[in-house]
C-alpha cells in the first residue's frame, strides 16, 4: 500500500493524468485496411470496483485530414476467452474480425476495438459482468478522442456481437458515465441479455458447456465465488482447466472439445441459476431493459444454437416499452456468423443516428 501511494504522488507531482480514457502507448500496427492506418493502444480504465486498470485494443483510423471531426464507432468483439492470452488487439486476422470496418471507414468513422479487462492485459477477465464491459468500452472511446491522429469527435455508437453485443447494452446504461460523450445508438448482434435463461439455453450442450467454463471461472475470481459452492470439485478442475483455451477461428484443439464433452456430461443435472449466490450475479448482470434510453439496434439468427432467440425477443419488447428499436431477424441466420450478417443493415443504422434522420422502430409489429 506504502508503494502504491508512493506512485500515485509521483505520478500527481508529475502532473501526469490517470483519468480514464487516457492513453499509455499506442504502437503501428501494419496490415491495416487500404486507406486507413492502425494502432494498438494501451488506455486507462476502470474495473467494476472502481480500481484503476490498463485496457489494450486497437484503433483504425481513415487516413487523410477530415473537413470535421471524425464520429466514433466502438467494435465490441465476442468472446475470445478469459485468460489473458486471449486479447485480440495483438493477433493476426484483427482486421477481418472486426465486423463492418470497411464501410465504417468508408463512411469517415474512426474504429476502435477493446480487449476488455484482464484480455491482453493482467487480469481477471470480468466475462458477463455488464458495468465492467461497459467501462472498457466507454473508456475505449474516450482513449480514441485523446489521439491526435483520430481526430475523433465527441459523438460514439457502439457495434458488438455475442458478448460485445451483451457489452454495447451495457454501454446505453451506463453511458452516464462519461457525460462529456454523447452516444446516439448501439448495435448488438445475437446479444446474451437475460442470463438465467441464456446460460441456461441453447440448443447446443456443448457450446453451453464451454461458455459455462468461461462465466463461471471468471465469476469465482472476480466475484470471489467458490466454483464448488455449485458443482462437485472434479467438475470444478474441469472448468478451471477449460477457461484456459482461447476462442479460435480455427476451432478448438481435440483436447479441448473432450473436455467440452465431459463438461457438458457434468453439468447435465446443474443449474447454476438455481443456486442462489450464482443466481443473484446472474440478474445482477442481466441487460437492465429499463434502463437504456438511446436508440437500439438488435440482429439475431433463428438457428442461433448460444443466444436463443425467444430470449432476445422477449428482451425487445421489454426494450419497447423505454426505447425505439430496430429488431431485425435473420430466421436461418447461426450464432458465429452475427456480426458479419448484422453488418450491413447495422453500419446503415449507424450512420442514420449520425446524421440526425429519423428514427425507425419495429416496436409497433413485435
Amino acid at each position: 500500500m506504502i508503494r502504491i501511494a508512493i506512485i500515485a504522488s509521483a505520478l500527481v507531482a508529475g502532473g501526469v493524468s490517470a483519468a480514464p480514457g487516457d492513453l499509455v502507448d499506442k504502437v503501428p500496427i501494419a496490415g491495416a485496411p487500404a486507406g486507413a492506418q492502425a494502432w494498438r493502444i494501451r488506455y486507462r480504465s476502470q474495473d467494476e470496483a472502481g480500481r484503476a486498470i490498463t485496457v489494450s485494443g486497437a484503433i483504425v483510423v481513415p487516413r487523410g485530414r477530415p473537413a470535421r471531426e471524425r464520429d466514433i464507432v466502438v467494435w465490441a468483439h465476442g468472446a475470445s476467452g478469459v485468460a489473458e492470452s486471449c486479447g485480440l488487439s495483438d493477433k493476426p486476422g484483427l482486421f477481418a474480425q472486426i465486423a463492418g470496418l470497411d464501410a465504417l471507414l468508408a463512411a469517415g468513422h474512426v474504429v476502435v476495438a477493446p480487449d476488455y479487462q484482464g484480455l491482453g492485459n493482467p487480469g481477471p477477465h470480468p466475462f458477463l459482468v455488464g458495468t465492467a464491459g461497459a467501462r472498457s468500452v466507454i473508456d475505449a472511446a474516450r482513449a480514441a478522442r485523446a489521439m491526435p491522429q483520430a481526430r475523433a469527435s465527441a459523438r460514439y455508437a457502439v457495434f458488438g456481437e455475442s458478448l460485445g453485443g451483451f457489452s454495447a447494452l451495457w454501454t446505453a446504461a451506463e453511458a452516464a458515465r462519461a457525460p462529456e460523450l454523447t452516444l446516439v445508438g448501439v448495435a448488438a448482434a445475437a446479444p446474451p441479455t437475460d442470463l438465467k435463461s441464456n446460460l441456461g439455453g441453447g440448443s447446443n450442450a456443448l457450446v453451453r458447456a464451454f461458455l459455462t467454463a468461461y462465466t463461471a471461472s471468471s465469476w469465482e475470481q472476480v466475484y470471489d465465488l467458490p466454483l464448488t459452492s455449485a458443482v462437485k470439485p472434479r467438475t470444478a478442475t474441469l472448468i478451471r482447466n477449460l477457461a484456459k483455451n482461447c476462442v479460435s477461428l480455427d476451432g478448438f484443439k481435440l483436447r479441448t472439445k473432450i473436455g467440452m464433452v465431459r463438461l457438458a456430461g457434468q453439468l447435465r443435472n446443474v443449474d447454476l441459476a438455481a443456486n442462489p449466490g450464482w443466481g443473484r450475479i446472474m440478474a445482477r448482470n442481466s441487460v437492465p431493459a429499463a434502463r437504456l434510453n438511446v436508440p437500439v439496434f438488435v440482429y439475431q439468427g433463428g438457428k442461433d444454437e448460444i443466444v436463443a432467440p425467444a430470449v432476445t425477443r422477449a428482451f425487445v419488447r421489454r426494450l419497447c416499452r423505454t426505447t425505439a428499436v430496430r429488431s431485425v431477424t435473420s430466421p436461418a441466420g447461426d450464432h458465429v456468423s452475427a456480426g458479419k450478417a448484422a453488418a450491413p443493415d447495422a453500419v446503415a443504422w449507424i450512420g442514420d443516428r449520425f446524421a440526425g434522420k429519423l428514427l425507425p422502430s419495429d416496436c409497433a409489429r413485435l
